[in-house]
């Protein structure tokens, strides 16, 4: 009986050792992304189609608060834009003039998170998420 304990304890081991290294190894593809997967994400989360012209209209607008994302990031996000309070420089938003954004889809969640309830006074939907992603990925140099 003693020794069916220790293999069961020696596969516990070992199963439990081999879940933590494909979570480690997995953790930074699961973070890993693009613009276009991440806008993939939303659109099936969304279950319709992005509207780019309604993601600038989003962004634009100020939905009865006193910012809009453009108040920071400038009408059309192309170039580095400013914190409308604090003054703080805020690289430019349009992944192609920053290929920086949009690769992580953790910050990209924390950001439209914050900023939407900035800007809307509530998270956004993954549909208005897809409109503005959408819109962005379409500003080209």
């Amino acid at each position: 009986m003693s020794m069916l304990k220790s293999h069961r304890a020696a596969y516990c081991r070992s199963a439990a050792a081999a879940a933590w290294i494909a979570a480690i190894v997995a953790a930074p593809a699961a973070g890993a992304a693009t613009p276009d997967t991440l806008l993939a994400g939303y659109v099936g989360e969304a279950r319709a189609a992005p509207n780019p012209e309604r993601g600038q209209l989003l962004f634009n607008s100020r939905h009865g608060r006193d910012w809009s994302c453009a108040s920071c990031h400038g009408a059309v996000p192309t170039v580095p834009g400013r914190h409308a309070a604090t003054g703080k420089p805020i690289a430019a938003l349009a992944p192609a003039f920053n290929p920086g954004r949009f690769t992580e889809v953790a910050k990209a969640d924390k950001w439209f998170r914050r900023n939407c309830n900035d800007v809307v006074g509530r998270e956004c939907t993954a549909a208005e998420k897809a409109d503005v992603l959408s819109w962005l990925i379409k500003l080209k140099p």
